[in-house]
């Protein structure tokens, strides 16, 4: 398996990913270079939409694809935004800087009057060797936090900015990417799919 296609056209998780597979020879294409437009993501949970997009991307381009679907879970929110976080502020509008600038707004806004800022960011990364595969390959990482009001750090996307790491003093977004990758809840995921690659029955898909 040397070339999966990333069916998400969000440049931020293409950067990480192709950071991550690099070191396996595999090659990272997104989805929109092919010409394929995002799946839909219909499902209440992080895998169901996943796998969703994932077998998605495979049915249209021939390939085998991956998807992953991530998000904040605020402890204070009863688990909101969840598999909402990148729609928090309603629809996507504007770019993605601005998308991120509103549901950032509004995360801070809804936590205003809750002394518990507790948070965690999850990942669920699904891979599909084809679109029926029967045997998905699915990995998760969860990346624990609390959210601060005032954003730090030009680094990272989403709500990275306001994702406090009590142990380190820095939010996401002051993490250089490497730091990041080793760390987060997209790189805790990655390295357990990186193991699955790593088997000999996928090498050679």
């Amino acid at each position: 398996m040397r070339r999966l296609v990333l069916a998400s056209s969000n440049p931020g998780k293409l950067r990480e990913f192709r950071q991550m597979l690099a070191p396996l020879g595999i090659e990272v294409v997104p989805q929109s270079e092919l010409g394929i437009a995002d799946g839909d993501e219909p499902h209440g949970t992080f895998v169901e939409n996943a796998l969703a997009k994932a077998r998605h991307a495979s049915h249209r381009s021939g390939l085998p694809a991956f998807a992953d679907d991530s998000g904040i879970c605020v402890s204070a929110l009863g688990g909101a935004p969840g598999v909402q976080s990148a729609r928090y502020a309603g629809a996507p509008a504007g770019g993605r800087e601005d998308q991120d600038r509103r549901n950032n707004e509004k995360l801070i806004t809804e936590l205003r009057d809750k002394p518990d800022r507790r948070a965690h960011y999850t990942c669920v990364i699904v891979l599909v060797r084809d679109a029926g595969d029967p045997e998905p390959l699915i990995a998760e990482g969860r990346w624990h936090g609390e959210v601060v009001a005032a954003p730090r750090g030009a680094s990272g996307f989403g709500y990275d900015p306001h994702f406090l790491l009590p142990e380190l003093g820095r939010t996401a977004a002051e993490l250089m990417p490497d730091e990041k990758n080793a760390i987060s809840h997209r790189g805790q995921a990655m390295q357990r799919l990186v193991e699955m690659l790593r088997h000999a029955e996928y090498r050679a898909s």
